[in-house]
């Protein structure tokens, strides 16, 4: 009877390790690697939709630059308290220009990557649209897909390197919208 007791109680203190190993590993993929955010705006549409959960990978830059084409959360340059979602259009030291619908890099109209030249961006806003507007050292290019209402670097200027959070990365829900953030 003894036995079966000890073997009972040796169970149950494996089973709490366990339980113990797996919410300190969440703690810290959270603390350090993945976030979850909501989107609560049209500012993405179509790639993001309001009431869209992500998550998104926070350690990705601290690894590599970012690349044109990835969308990035930030804090918003006008009140850091806030996080934003866009996609990276420019990048240090480059141009941009937004003209007809098109974003033009160094004077070149952007050919790649589709996430970008599939979409039409307004000339509307301050920085990049009326001339090319040079992007400073460690500092980066953002705009919002649906450009007729999205609030991005056009009107708040460029996003400084310390003030990107992640790279967003997989719609978790609603779960008919699962899947990788192109």
């Amino acid at each position: 009877m003894d036995k079966k007791n000890t073997t009972k109680k040796q169970k149950i203190k494996k089973e709490i390790l366990s339980w113990i190993w797996i919410i300190a590993a969440v703690i810290i993929l959270r603390m350090f690697f993945i976030q979850a955010f909501q989107i609560p705006s049209t500012s993405m549409v179509p790639t993001l939709k309001v009431g869209d959960r992500l998550l998104a990978n926070k350690i990705i830059y601290k690894i590599r630059k970012p690349e044109r084409g990835e969308v990035i959360i930030f804090k918003y340059p006008k009140n850091p308290s806030i996080d934003f979602v866009k996609r990276l259009i420019g990048l240090p030291g480059e141009t941009v220009f937004i003209n007809n619908g098109n974003v033009y890099i160094n004077g070149k109209k952007l050919t790649k990557p589709h996430s970008i030249t599939k979409r039409y961006y307004y000339s509307i806003g301050k920085y990049g649209v009326d001339k090319p507007f040079l992007i400073p050292p460690k500092s980066y290019f953002v705009l919002g897909d649906n450009s007729f209402v999205s609030k991005d670097s056009r009107f708040f200027g460029v996003v400084p390197e310390k003030d990107l959070i992640a790279k967003a990365w997989f719609i978790y829900w609603p779960p008919w919208r699962m899947g990788v953030i192109h």
